[in-house]
C-alpha cells in the first residue's frame, strides 16, 4: 500500500461584499423577516430575490415570504467551506413556500440524523445577532 502525503495549510482571506440592490434581503434578516421578490407583470415569486424576472423581464417588487414551508430536497454535507467546516455534518433544504413559485436554500437544524423526509413542515429561525449573511436565517422542524 502506498504511503499518502498529508499537509495542513491555514485557510482565510477578509473580503469587502456589497449587497446592492439585494440590500433588502439581508436588512430583513436583521428584522426577522423573509424577502422575496414577485414580478408585478406575470405575479411569478421568488424566494432568492431577481430584480428582474427570468419569465418575462420586468422588474420584480419586494415581498414578504412566508417564514413556514415544506422539505422539497435535503442533503447532508460531510465537507463545507471554511465558514461550516465546523459545522459538518450539517444538513441542507430546499425549501417550499406556499404561493412561492422557486425553492430557497438553507440549513435545517435541530434535526435528529435519520428523521428528515421530503414534504416535512419547516420554519425559519434567525440568529439572535445576524451578521448580515444568508446563514442568518436556519429551518427547524415545524
Amino acid at each position: 500500500m502506498k504511503k499518502i502525503l498529508t499537509r495542513e495549510f491555514n485557510y482565510s482571506i477578509d473580503y469587502q461584499v456589497s449587497y446592492g440592490e439585494l440590500s433588502p434581503f439581508f436588512e430583513g434578516l436583521t428584522k426577522k423577516k423573509l424577502m422575496g421578490t414577485r414580478c408585478a407583470a406575470c405575479k411569478k415569486s421568488y424566494a432568492t430575490p431577481r430584480l428582474n424576472c427570468m419569465e418575462c423581464g420586468k422588474p420584480c417588487k419586494w415581498i414578504e415570504l412566508p417564514q413556514e414551508g415544506k422539505v422539497h430536497t435535503w442533503t447532508t454535507c460531510h465537507y463545507g467551506s471554511e465558514e461550516f467546516l465546523k459545522q459538518t455534518p450539517y444538513h441542507l433544504v430546499l425549501v417550499e413556500f406556499p404561493g412561492v413559485s422557486t425553492l430557497f436554500q438553507s440549513q435545517l437544524k435541530k434535526v435528529k440524523e435519520g428523521t428528515i423526509t421530503i414534504g416535512m413542515n419547516i420554519k425559519a429561525e434567525f440568529k439572535k445577532r445576524p451578521l448580515l449573511k444568508a446563514s442568518d436565517v436556519y429551518f427547524v422542524p415545524a
